[in-house]
């Protein structure tokens, strides 16, 4: 095995490379129950040598199936992570105008 960093040989059993001090993980995986028995699997590739970071969103059934899957870039998962953010994190477009230009909504 060669580190996900550097490249130079990493035994299997390390989780950090001895050379560079890189993690080897290469994606963590979260599942998320939802209803009738089917659960939602994320996980995140993190950048190597061979594979550019990426997240992937799975469907499973009751049965530990993969029902649908879809791979997301970095910028695409950042916009998914905005749009679940609990609604009173979202701002409207005229508030983060306003703060980009620093100014503030008239008193009346």
């Amino acid at each position: 095995m060669s580190c996900v960093h550097c490249g130079r040989d990493v035994q299997p059993a390390f989780r950090y490379c001895p050379w560079c001090g890189a993690t080897q993980r290469r994606k963590l995986v979260e599942f998320f129950l939802g209803h009738e028995g089917r659960a939602l699997r994320v996980s995140r590739y993190f950048r190597t040598v061979d594979q550019e970071p990426q997240v992937r969103v799975s469907v499973w059934n009751e049965h530990g199936e993969a029902l649908a899957a879809v791979s997301l870039d970095e910028p695409e998962a950042a916009r998914l992570a905005g749009f679940l953010r609990p609604a009173r994190a979202h701002r409207s477009a005229v508030t983060r105008l306003r703060e980009a230009v620093g100014t503030r909504r008239p008193t009346r």
